[in-house]
């Protein structure tokens, strides 16, 4: 079975589709196409052998190919609030430098979050987040701050968690119980945006341990396969919807580890999406649940195994 890999181009315009129509023919997927004024960047899953080819193509079209790990990926940045209280420079610059790393992110500012006596997570603000692949917590600067207000707006969150927060990593570590997936330390609010040397490497901090949590959850899923790729799936939906070609999102149909957010009124759009065959007779209903989602009613297909289904497609 190809492995597939996920790296992002980044070149000119000029014959960048020749990229895209490489990357088809290779057996990979782009899961995202960003334009931004005579620069392009496709963000893609490609076959693991087939890496240097693409970067041997590129070279004569000044173009690019680099890791990023965290392509396929939804992330929430949740922070107590994006108040100017808490100094939302910091959770800004997160969810930047997690999109250059492939993420799609979601900034979630709570609306009870600070205030170490009444934090609290609201049962949607719960639900939103539940949505992701991973939250990135941006917390504090006060260790006991973080002690006393953590548990009350982790409660109830079930997706991998990575904290951040001005107290060092291993007394974040030993503040927060239970145990999250991933700590970075170092990180408290700031009055400006990340610029020093130092600053930036605790960005890719960051970086590389929402990545090694994130290939944990990716080497889980693949001891019980999905019944399908969720980029493949992605492709279908996109060919088959045509209402997605004029959504001006950028990125109507966004890929998570185990499904895909169709940026498309559930009620209305939910049973077409159901109906939709993969192959040989299987529907999207066959191997996947179609839930409405918290954020604005749009449509969370949630692939199930293949151990679940007996189909892999």
């Amino acid at each position: 079975m190809t492995t597939l890999v996920p790296v992002t181009y980044r070149g000119g315009v000029y014959r960048h589709d020749e990229i895209a129509d490489l990357i088809d023919d290779l057996g990979g997927y782009v899961v995202q196409k960003q334009m931004m004024a005579q620069e392009v960047v496709l963000q893609s899953f490609v076959p693991r052998d087939d890496v240097a080819l693409i970067r041997r193509i590129a070279k004569p079209l000044a173009g690019e190919v680099i890791e990023a790990p965290l392509v396929g990926t939804e992330i929430a940045v949740a922070s107590p609030s994006l108040e100017i209280h808490h100094l939302p420079h910091t959770s800004c610059d997160i969810a930047e430098y997690l999109r250059r790393a492939g993420a799609k992110t979601n900034m979630v500012g709570l609306a009870r979050g600070f205030g170490k006596r009444i934090a609290n997570l609201s049962v949607e603000e719960r639900d939103v987040i539940n949505e992701h692949d991973l939250v990135v917590y941006v917390l504090g600067n006060f260790e006991e701050c973080i002690k006393q207000k953590f548990p009350a707006i982790r409660r109830g969150v079930h997706v991998p968690i990575v904290v951040t927060g001005a107290p060092d990593r291993e007394t974040l570590m030993r503040i927060i119980d239970p145990r999250v997936e991933g700590y970075v330390g170092n990180i408290g609010r700031i009055m400006h945006r990340f610029k020093r040397p130092e600053e930036l490497a605790k960005l890719d901090e960051l970086v590389d341990e929402v990545s090694r949590v994130v290939d944990a959850r990716r080497n889980e899923l693949a001891k019980d396969p999905l019944s399908i790729f969720p980029p493949r799936l992605m492709g279908i939906v996109e060919d088959q919807i045509q209402e997605v070609s004029l959504l001006t999102h950028p990125t109507p149909v966004t890929a998570q580890l185990t499904g895909l957010r169709v940026k498309l009124p559930y009620d209305q759009y939910a049973s077409r999406i159901r109906a939709l065959n993969v192959g040989d007779g299987v529907t999207i209903g066959d191997i996947a649940d179609l839930l409405p989602s918290r954020m604005r009613n749009y449509i969370l297909v949630r692939i199930k195994p293949c151990s679940e289904t007996g189909v892999m497609v």
